[in-house]
């Protein structure tokens, strides 16, 4: 299950560098090959939810193999594109396709003993970030190639994925007879959820509306404060921001929501975050972003794994892969909304208003944690 999640975020960030500069050469501009980016998320955030809740009917497996087949048409028609608007459909069927870390997420959960559920959904979410280091290097090589090769390569790798997960991976636990979830599929899915299910969706999303919006401008902030630096340096940060999560992803959950509980450590994280911003905001030199990025990758690292944690000691086995998908949704939405919010702050107010503001929602983020969402 690691290595099918790890391979198919690799092949998301094999593209996701290349994109911008691909819908260029259809006549895109720079607002609209933005859009190119946020179709994928907004497409995610309509099918994670519904994939979730068929992995609950069918099987985890079975829907892994149809995302990832999915995944594998996506990125082979974005290669292939030939107009703006085949680039579109593309980008929303991989979009619509990108349901494998969540059903990834439930597939552990089934299989995990409760005290090493946190441990190993941590390890699961060190996948996604191996995965984000990974491809934008492999993307990097391919694109010496052409423009459309990362795209390529990308189909290719999500075809292989699919078949190994089709011949490897365990076929998990069904979900009970006659027993098919709560309703939490599509856009009807925050209506239909429980409250608890859907305060831990809502709390998804709020949290990376502020870190998504951290990382559309942390180059621009890199650029405005270190005006001597240069590209190399900026992508250096990105990966060091990668490889630290997965350390923090792999090593630091399981031991603190042992010593916590998941709760109390939902708290502590998001305290961390929203120091985090509160220091990045404030400047400081390269001291002061150090101190930030340790702080804002500790909190983010934690926050993630322990939320989906959180969310599966909430709702019965047979509902987890509606509800985690109804979570991934969330954060899609999030990851729309964060970047458009960050960008209009950073041009309008100034520098440090997208993190002040990311602090602010963090902190808000904390009053949505319930002792008891059961």
């Amino acid at each position: 299950m690691w290595v099918t999640v790890a391979l198919d975020m690799v092949g998301f960030g094999i593209m996701l560098p290349v994109l911008p500069l691909y819908a260029e050469e259809f006549g895109a501009s720079p607002a609209v090959a933005a859009a190119v980016l946020a179709v994928f998320s907004a497409a995610q955030m309509v099918a994670a939810p519904l994939w979730g809740r068929l992995s609950d009917r069918v099987g985890r497996k079975p829907v892994l193999v149809a995302a990832l087949v999915g995944s594998s048409l996506g990125s082979l028609v974005t290669g292939l594109a030939g107009a703006l608007w085949v680039l579109f459909l593309g980008r929303v069927l991989d979009g619509a396709s990108g349901s494998s870390y969540a059903v990834g997420q439930a597939a552990v959960a089934d299989l995990a003993k409760p005290e090493d559920r946190p441990r190993l959904l941590g390890l699961l979410a060190a996948a996604f970030g191996v995965g984000f280091v990974a491809g934008p290097l492999i993307g990097s090589i391919a694109a010496l190639g052409s423009r459309e090769l990362p795209f390529f390569v990308a189909a290719a790798l999500a075809a292989a994925n699919a078949l190994v997960a089709l011949v490897r991976l365990p076929a998990g636990r069904p979900a009970p007879t006659g027993a098919p979830g709560p309703r939490t599929g599509g856009l009807a899915s925050w209506g239909s959820a429980g409250p608890a299910v859907r305060r831990l969706a809502g709390l998804a999303m709020v949290a990376m509306v502020g870190f998504a919006g951290f990382e559309a401008t942390f180059a621009l902030l890199v650029e405005r404060r270190f005006p001597e630096v240069g590209d190399p340096t900026i992508y250096g940060l990105f990966a060091s921001i990668g490889l630290m999560m997965v350390f923090v992803q792999a090593r630091i959950v399981g031991p603190a929501n042992a010593r916590l509980g998941t709760r109390p450590t939902l708290r502590t994280s998001l305290a961390l975050v929203a120091a985090g911003m509160v220091v990045l905001a404030a400047g400081g030199g390269w001291p002061g972003l150090a101190v930030a990025l340790v702080l804002l990758v500790a909190g983010q690292g934690v926050f993630g794994p322990t939320l989906s944690n959180a969310t599966v000691e909430t709702v019965p086995i047979e509902g987890r892969g509606a509800a985690l998908g109804l979570q991934q949704g969330a954060g899609a939405s999030g990851r729309i909304l964060g970047p458009l919010l960050a960008g209009l702050l950073f041009d309008r107010v100034g520098v440090e208003a997208p993190y002040l503001v990311a602090a602010a929602l963090a902190v808000t983020a904390i009053a949505l944690v319930r002792d008891s969402d059961a």
